[in-house]
């Protein structure tokens, strides 16, 4: 009973000092979007909803959360599909396949920052890897940060590079927890590859790649580091997502309550997407469904 106890109260500890958090964060921005201030220390006045009325008349913030939706969508399909084929291949045996499936997850573990200088060094207009290729077969380089599709393309490009291996390892973990009798008797019934993957592979894989997508979905949403590192939302806001321009109202412009307002519309339109995701979804039914 004593164990119990020390059990309990470790538990309620632990959801209370997880609470304070993150919801003493979020609590806090949302109480400073209904004020004027230049910095933290600085008075504050009290504007009610002026900030979020201000934000919905601004075409930028349109365009950011059209960006950020544009961004979140093409990355997750390409991720995803991938990274299901990819984990298909490295469900198979062949010879090093241990050494392949540690290099595959490679790029998951390198850090945001050492991807994207690389890629901003190998695609640099001026003395990257890429111009000296290009320049050796007489062709010339194009400045790619100019030019608001290949930039938004090299922003998906790198976050496709550094995400996919989640979605492989996911993928091959659920892979493991499909029956090969499944496979075997397809195989005998002469169901085609095809018709096993999209019979057997796909429905076993469902409650897996409903919390991949659920996942991948809200961090690239709210994906800040590789879009700063790489654009800062250029070139000319083309960029701009809303985790970038809540930075850059808080912490360029000096207008916190605005970048508090920029954060608490992101948190609320995720927060009904999610919701409605998990309503069209639902992981627990899937689990019982298997």
């Amino acid at each position: 009973m004593n164990q119990d106890w020390r059990v309990a109260a470790l538990f309620l500890a632990s959801v209370l000092t997880l609470g304070l958090i993150v919801g003493g964060p979020l609590v806090y921005s949302i109480g400073l979007s209904f004020y004027a201030s230049e910095s933290f220390i600085s008075p504050s006045r009290w504007v009610g909803l002026g900030n979020y009325l201000e934000l919905l008349a601004d075409p930028l913030f349109w365009k950011a959360l059209g960006n950020g939706l544009t961004i979140a969508v093409v990355a997750i399909v390409l991720q995803v599909s991938f990274g299901v084929s990819i984990a298909l291949v490295l469900n198979r045996q062949f010879f090093g396949r241990s050494l392949v499936r540690a290099v595959a997850v490679l790029p998951y573990l390198l850090p945001t920052v050492v991807a994207c200088l690389v890629v901003q060094w190998m695609l640099d207009p001026n003395y990257g890897l890429l111009k000296s290729i290009l320049s050796s077969f007489g062709v010339g380089m194009f400045d790619w940060g100019a030019n608001p599709a290949t930039a938004m393309g090299v922003i998906v490009m790198v976050s496709v590079w550094i995400w996919t291996p989640f979605v492989v390892t996911c993928v091959l973990a659920g892979l493991q927890g499909i029956p090969a009798q499944l496979y075997e008797a397809a195989h005998v019934d002469g169901a085609s590859a095809w018709k096993q993957f999209w019979h057997i592979t796909l429905p076993g894989l469902r409650s897996v790649m409903i919390v991949v997508i659920l996942l991948r979905g809200i961090w690239m949403f709210n994906k800040f580091d590789v879009v700063w590192l790489l654009t800062k939302g250029g070139p000319l806001n083309e960029t701009e997502t809303l985790p970038t321009l809540a930075f850059r109202r808080a912490f360029v412009e000096f207008n916190l309550g605005g970048g508090a307002a920029v954060a608490t519309m992101s948190f609320l339109l995720l927060a009904i997407v999610i919701l409605v995701y998990l309503r069209l979804f639902p992981i627990d039914e899937t689990r019982q469904g298997r």
